[in-house]
């Protein structure tokens, strides 16, 4: 059972973190998730967005390519889930999400993706490439090396991608799959293809950055700063987050290769930036729009520019697993930090379909 004292240790925070935690964390249920009836998920605690502003101390970890820093939470030997963030977002996005997690007995990791946060490449010399493929394997290389063999794989915009493309061509390293805004694998001969008028309009910011004077602003703190913030602005036009919860975010795009990993991205995915040969196989299978068999939930934000009209209609043949679909209804882009409970909620239930 976790106690007050346990559950401290569990998320690795210190005592003044640990008291703020436990403040708003009464009744926590203490039910583990390697003991639960598998045919029996548990119900998540309801807790207010914004409960928690901290992971603590975090880890570094040589994995692939990189030094990856990442938050770890729950007990060591708890069944993984792997949470991934999006842009422009970080860890914090997990923040009410991972002491949830920890308390049902989950392992939780929460890695900075490449170009954010305290990840770092390990050679001066190597490609600032930020292609899907290359997230994704960036991702298994971690699980490499923290010796984790199969864990649930939850995540959004970016992260929605990575772990789509995890469970698409790694079906054995993905126990199962939450993914906020469905089936998001990028196919680049379909990407060249003009979008409705409304949804182009929602991706200024890829064009922005498909430019000199994007790349420029991405380079710029003040303008990075501001242009970060109108994302979040615009794309969670309900979420009441206050200045000190976007601080702690942009702190991690103080990365030293953080615009270069950012506009590489975007420019990639238009096909205006070329990724690395090394890769060029898993591209090939991506671009088959290769199904996911393992079992699945969905969600789609109400208030999410990029949700695709249809409630999953449009990627529901990409899922061939058990699967769901949930809409949240008076929720943005950003849902695991907007809707923690409904997040945390979709991970227990797919852990035990």
């Amino acid at each position: 059972m976790i106690n007050r004292r346990t559950f401290s240790k569990a998320l690795g925070l210190g005592t003044g973190a640990a008291a703020a935690s436990l403040a708003g964390l009464q009744g926590l249920p203490t039910a583990s998730a390697a003991t639960q009836n598998a045919t029996t998920a548990p119900t998540a605690l309801t807790v207010t967005p914004g409960r928690h502003t901290s992971f603590g101390t975090l880890k570094q970890i040589k994995a692939g390519l990189l030094d990856i820093g990442y938050a770890e939470l729950g007990p060591a030997h708890g069944p993984v889930v792997i949470c991934l963030h999006g842009w422009p977002y970080d860890i914090h996005s997990f923040v009410d999400v991972a002491p949830l997690l920890a308390a049902e007995g989950y392992r939780v990791i929460v890695p900075y993706l490449r170009g954010h946060g305290t990840t770092r490449f390990l050679s001066s010399r190597t490609f600032r490439n930020a292609q899907q493929s290359a997230i994704a394997l960036d991702i298994i290389a971690l699980m490499d090396v923290l010796k984790i063999e199969k864990a649930v794989l939850a995540g959004f915009d970016w992260g929605s991608r990575t772990a789509d493309i995890i469970a698409a061509l790694r079906p054995e390293r993905v126990k199962a799959l939450v993914s906020v805004s469905g089936y998001l694998i990028t196919n680049l001969e379909a990407n060249k293809q003009p979008l409705p008028p409304k949804a182009e309009y929602a991706w200024w910011y890829q064009y922005y950055f498909a430019t000199e004077r994007g790349r420029l602003a991405m380079e710029d703190k003040t303008k990075r700063h501001d242009l970060t913030r109108l994302v979040w602005d615009t794309v969670s036009p309900t979420w009441g987050f206050d200045d000190a919860t976007f601080e702690r975010t942009a702190a991690a795009f103080e990365n030293p290769d953080y615009a270069a990993i950012v506009i590489h991205n975007y420019r990639w995915r238009l096909s205006l930036a070329d990724g690395e040969r090394r890769y060029d196989r898993f591209e090939k299978q991506l671009a088959a729009r290769p199904v996911i068999a393992v079992p699945a939930i969905t969600l789609d934000a109400e208030h999410d520019p990029f949700t695709a009209p249809g409630d999953g209609s449009s990627y529901r043949d990409r899922f061939t697993g058990k699967y769901d679909h949930r809409t949240l209804k008076g929720i943005g882009h950003n849902v695991p930090q907007e809707a923690p409970t409904a997040f945390t909620q979709a991970v227990i239930d797919v852990d035990h379909f």
